[in-house]
């Protein structure tokens, strides 16, 4: 009698009823956001910070440059000494003193220029003056020179080479950047997946056995059934949490932006250089070009192959956890274990980050989206890139054929692992395991 449904259904309410995972389930969410929401609020305070920087310039060369903005103020001193500007900014307790030495030439200003300061500065802000120097003196040069600067600047050609294929499909370098983004983020989920949810199979396996229901339970069901009843099960457990937690995550979002008004979005450096590029000129040109690499991309193949793969690869891997926490009595015990299982997860992203963006064809790239042990994820990544369906189905069929002999390999371990008490199981042993 088959009894995978039951047990199915059993490991899956055992799983949802349990109380840490209801409270887990609820409790994440409001922890993680939490989080990001003090994060943000720190961030919030310390970019709203008010900063003074003084400005004793003894060559009268740049002082012009620096303007003041909505959080700092650049006050200019004149006919100061070094020792008084520092005194006045101490007294002030101004954020620090950008000192200029007289009788420096545009030539070796870079070299006499310091700032002082209380504590150890801001690097945003040290690179800040360094950029606003950097261009007056450059702009001093070549005026100096005879060069007319505005000349230079109308001159400037900025450079978009158009990407087309022999067949007529046309590409640009932002098609790169959304598709390894899609990539990325679905090896990323996967990765996760099989990380969080393996573990939680693996703990299973190991408190049934310690328990000694499992003796009860292999009376009436066959071990294979046991480990694919709990493998789907914990999985179906699994996403259900996830869906929890996107709700629950979306919701307190709305909730912490409406009603408490506060800003999730952190203003870093970078998203500022962010806004400053949406600001120039062809800005509205690149989300052009975003939008229609994004609706460039296969869809409909993403999809159906990220749900193909994303099972596959989280099947594959599931088994091999659930055959380690048959073999070991505690989890002390699965770390000699654990490392096989996760190198060839860490060499997939590894190989899809820093390879398949640079050659998605290329023979590393499509050795690797074969190997069934990391073809769920470097496929997952070259798939936006364009690969033929024929490749696509010989990785998934590769991939179905390993998870069965895994599972046949997995449950012959299961078999023996899931009786065995008191002993730290070798390779050797459960090399002869397999003979049983």
């Amino acid at each position: 009698m088959n009894h995978l449904p039951l047990i199915i259904k059993r490991e899956y309410l055992t799983k949802v009823k349990n109380k840490s995972f209801i409270v887990m389930t609820f409790l994440s969410p409001l922890i993680m956001i939490a989080l990001i929401a003090v994060v943000a609020y720190l961030s919030q305070m310390n970019n709203n910070k008010e900063r003074t920087i003084a400005i004793l310039d003894e060559t009268g060369l740049v002082s012009e440059i620096f303007v003041n903005t909505e959080h700092t103020t650049y006050s200019i001193l004149n006919n100061l000494s070094l020792d008084e500007a520092k005194e006045q900014v101490k007294e002030k307790e101004d954020y620090g003193l950008l000192y200029i030495e007289k009788g420096s030439n545009d030539s070796k200003i870079s070299k006499t220029i310091k700032f002082y300061s209380e504590d150890t500065p801001s690097l945003t802000i040290i690179s800040s003056l360094e950029s606003k120097i950097e261009k007056k003196i450059t702009d001093l040069k070549l005026q100096q020179g005879g060069v007319d600067i505005k000349k230079i600047k109308a001159s400037k050609t900025n450079i978009n080479i158009a990407q087309e294929s022999f067949t007529g499909e046309k590409t640009s370098k932002i098609d790169n950047i959304i598709k390894l983004a899609f990539g990325g983020i679905a090896g990323y989920l996967l990765f996760m997946f099989i990380i969080i949810y393996g573990n939680m199979i693996m703990r299973s396996v190991i408190e049934e056995k310690t328990s000694r229901i499992i003796e009860v339970i292999i009376s009436s069901v066959k071990p294979i059934q046991l480990m694919m009843g709990k493998i789907i099960g914990t999985s179906l457990a699994g996403i259900t949490q996830f869906a929890i937690w996107v709700v629950l995550g979306g919701v307190m979002v709305f909730i912490l932006t409406a009603i408490f008004g506060i800003n999730l979005d952190v203003n870093t450096p970078q998203q500022e250089l962010m806004q400053q590029a949406m600001q120039s000129e062809g800005i509205e040109m690149q989300v052009q070009l975003a939008m229609q690499s994004f609706f460039n991309l296969p869809i409909s193949n993403l999809i159906v192959a990220f749900v193909f793969f994303f099972i596959g690869g989280y099947l594959l891997y599931s088994s091999l956890y659930a055959a380690i926490g048959a073999a070991v009595d505690n989890e002390t015990d699965t770390q000699q274990f654990m490392m096989p299982i996760l190198m060839p997860l860490i060499l997939a992203v590894y190989v899809g980050i820093f390879t398949v963006i640079e050659d998605p064809h290329g023979t590393v790239s499509t050795v690797f989206s074969f190997i069934p042990f990391t073809s769920p994820v470097v496929m997952l990544m070259r798939i936006p890139f364009g690969v033929p369906i024929w490749q696509q189905i010989i990785s998934l069929v590769l991939l179905i054929g390993t998870f069965v002999f895994t599972v046949w390999f997995a449950a012959k371990i299961y078999r023996v692992g899931i009786l065995m008490y008191g002993k730290k199981p070798s390779y050797k042993e459960l090399y002869k395991w397999l003979k049983y």
